[in-house]
């Protein structure tokens, strides 16, 4: 096939433009480099001739031959001018080129800043991306700022002033999203439904929840009821949970019970069980009177608008004084029947039964003057009593359905856990298909453990659980965002005026004096040597609580936010939890040096050799309040000892003179024993009108001119002291004493 011809009679074939463009732009370079070189050669021609010419009239001067070497010079006038002609065509070349080029349209001196999307909020990792830069480039920028670089993360959250300081050292043009600022989640979380039609509410057993102070026979009174043996099994005859019971009666009515504990501990719990009550029963001793959890239970009831039915026990004791209490009562605004009021009172005795049935009665007329009545259609509501992690079946709860009827098969939503139920069973261990209002059962199938008090709803199927519980930690992590910022804006608030008092310090400072300054400011930033670290550590003891149900982990961290004596000793929570101890807690205790507290949960062998071998305590306890003893004996085993003195003897100066030792004069003291004896070797002190003048050791004791080293009751005897300064007086005491180390009792006062 033939070839099309190139231009001027070229056969070459005609390329792609594509192609010629980039050679093109070559020949183009390749012709000025050419035309550049041609001009410079020409230059240097000239250059040359006309330094001939110089020459060529220097030597005229000194020869003869001038017209003969004239007339050479000028025979050939054509080639400067062939020359000048060529310099001035490739000068107008240049120049045209040079014109041809600047008549284009001129490329910015300076390019354009990038812009750069930003909203308020943004972490380094996305400030980095949106500027399309490593997140290195974002540290340096922030370098020499206020704000503290070692404590930033790539999902710290940066403040508006750090976002406009990065932007602007990196050379870019700053743009706010208001996309990203207005953008707003869709709310997906699940709510109650709305107040059911009347016609369709049925009546519904009482849910009566038992309060009191500890140990005022509030188990016993429900057991009684219940005719099980409840108080055999709690630890101590105190509750250490809330335990929901139906209790059906001989008449046929049932009664949900839930016993909340009576400790100090468990203030938290007893709010929670009249949150979900309709009446409580008030357990007051006869013998014992209104205590401190009594008022605290009142309160209670009263926030929670609950009726009160008072149960006057132990009544069978010969000191039982039932009117005292009720005018005990008064002063708390719980008025009975007999003074005028409308509280029922009743008096029982848990221990041997009497007018149990009186207590049932006047709870059941209370419930019917109440007419409570509840929705048994519909998706399920509910409220978590307790929670706990049982081995074999996972997180379990003990749960109070107040709406609707639940079954096998529920899905059910709990803060920020989901259930499928597996399995429901009663108060007995037995299992149940179905549970109406009112009725207590514990729920087996959630994915993770629900804390005590939150709400229970049903929703449809177990992607929008999934959905609603996504939407909850959104929330809570929303929440933490907004407390972070604040936090950070607090930090560089704080960060701006250190350095602001450190400018103010440093401004007026001579430069020599503000360099020792810094150097010693920076030697006590120096890391500790081992035995410093070593008295720090042991001033902080690390704890890890584990407890067999949720509440009761919380009624343990409520007693501990009471402490109070962080200069003496810090107390660090590392970690807690639900359920039997475990490796990983022994693990973590080993890394902080830390001391394992559990309560109501076991430890298995494999875990106690395992502490063992890495020196790790686990103090297991089934009392709440041996628990914190034994808290309190550790915080105190970390305190330095504290130092007493211990009197041995007692000495009252009755005259005063002085020995010349040498060419010094000593002053001597002469002493009769009062009290004990007096030993040379253990230490003294000096006591004038009841105040210590003086404290150190004997350099001489002497009975009548012997030397000796004791001196008992009755004895006379002089001394003289180490300090020569101190001048004696007659009717000073000198007491002799012996120093004893005593360990230290932390000052924490946990209100039990």
């Amino acid at each position: 096939m033939d070839c099309p011809a190139g231009p001027e009679g070229d056969l070459r074939p005609l390329q792609n433009p594509e192609v010629l463009g980039p050679r093109r732009n070559m020949n183009r370079k390749i012709l000025k480099l050419e035309n550049l070189l041609r001009f410079h050669t020409i230059c240097r021609q000239l250059h040359s001739l006309c330094q001939r010419r110089m020459l060529a009239q220097w030597r005229h001067m000194f020869s003869s031959a001038y017209a003969v070497q004239t007339a050479q010079l000028y025979t050939r006038p054509w080639q400067t001018d062939a020359l000048l002609r060529a310099a001035l065509s490739q000068r107008r070349l240049l120049v045209t080129k040079k014109e041809k080029r600047s008549q284009k349209s001129p490329l910015p001196s300076t390019k354009s800043k990038k812009e750069v999307e930003v909203w308020l909020g943004m972490t380094v990792e996305e400030l980095a991306r949106a500027m399309e830069k490593d997140i290195d480039c974002v540290y340096e920028s922030l370098m020499n700022t206020a704000i503290d670089i070692d404590s930033l993360e790539t999902h710290s959250r940066l403040d508006e002033v750090w976002i406009k300081e990065v932007i602007k050292k990196s050379g870019m043009k700053l743009k706010w999203s208001k996309l990203k600022q207005d953008k707003v989640r869709e709310n997906k979380d699940a709510v109650k439904r709305p107040q059911a039609d009347p016609a369709l509410l049925i009546p519904r057993s009482p849910v009566v929840t038992i309060m009191g102070h500890v140990d005022h026979g509030k188990t016993t009174l429900l057991d009684k009821l219940r005719k099980t043996q409840v108080a055999a099994m709690e630890a101590g005859g105190i509750t250490q949970h809330i335990g929901a019971f139906l209790v059906s009666l001989p008449s046929g009515e049932k009664i949900t019970f839930l016993d909340t504990p009576g400790h100090a501990a468990f203030s938290a719990m007893r709010a929670r069980g009249t949150q979900v009550t309709d009446i409580v029963i008030l357990v007051v001793a006869a013998d014992d009177g209104v205590m401190k959890q009594t008022v605290e239970s009142i309160q209670h009831a009263k926030d929670a608008h609950v009726p009160i039915v008072l149960a006057i026990n132990k009544c069978d004791k010969a000191e039982a004084d039932p009117e005292k209490v009720k005018k005990e009562l008064l002063a708390h605004d719980v008025v009975c029947e007999d003074y005028g009021g409308d509280v029922q009172a009743v008096h029982v005795s848990a221990l041997t039964g009497e007018n149990m049935m009186a207590l049932a009665e006047a709870t059941i007329a209370l419930a019917e003057m109440l007419e409570l009545k509840a929705d048994p259609t519909g998706a399920v509501e509910g409220t978590v009593i307790e929670s706990f992690t049982d081995k074999g079946r996972g997180p379990v709860t003990t749960a109070i359905i107040q709406r609707g009827t639940l079954r096998k098969g529920s899905i059910l939503v709990a803060g920020k856990s989901w259930a499928k139920v597996r399995l429901m069973f009663d108060e007995n261990g037995r299992a149940v298909n179905e549970a109406y209002p009112s009725m207590p059962v514990g729920i087996i199938g959630w994915r993770d453990l629900p804390s005590a008090g939150d709400e229970i709803l049903e929703v449809e199927s177990e992607p929008r659980a999934r959905e609603v519980v996504d939407w909850r930690k959104y929330e809570q992590e929303q929440e933490k965002n907004k407390e972070d910022l604040k936090l950070i804006e607090e930090k560089r608030k704080e960060h701006q005026e250190a350095h602001r008092k450190d400018r103010e310090k440093y401004g007026t400072v001579h430069w020599k004096e503000r360099s020792y300054i810094k150097y010693r400011e920076k030697r006590q930033q120096q890391p500790l040597k081992p035995k410093e670290k070593l008295e720090r550590d042991s001033n902080v003891l690390p704890v890890i609580v584990k407890g067999d149900v949720d509440g009761s982990v919380e009624a343990i961290l409520n007693v501990m936010d009471t402490y109070d004596a962080s200069h003496e000793c810090e107390l660090d929570l590392v970690h807690f939890g639900v359920g039997d101890i475990s490796e990983n807690d022994v693990n973590l205790a080993e890394t902080f040096h830390g001391v394992i507290y559990g309560f109501n949960v076991n430890a298995g062998n494999v875990i106690q050799q395992l502490a063992a071998k890495k020196g790790v305590k686990i103090k297991l306890h089934k009392i709440i309040y041996r628990l914190i003893e034994d808290l309190q004996e550790e915080l105190s085993s970390r305190l330095p000892c504290i130092v007493e003195e211990h009197p041995i003897g007692e000495a009252s100066i009755l005259a005063t003179f002085s020995i010349t030792e040498g060419k010094k004069k000593v002053p001597v003291a002469g002493c009769r024993v009062q009290k004990g004896q007096i030993e040379k070797q253990k230490k003294f002190k000096l006591i004038r009108n009841g105040h210590v003048i003086w404290k150190g050791s004997l350099i001489s004791l002497k009975h009548h001119k012997d030397d000796t080293s004791v001196v008992k009751t009755g004895m006379d005897c002089g001394l003289s002291l180490d300090e020569e300064k101190i001048e004696f007086k007659v009717g000073d005491a000198i007491i002799c004493y012996e120093e004893k180390e005593v360990p230290a009792k932390t000052s924490w006062d946990p209100g039990f």
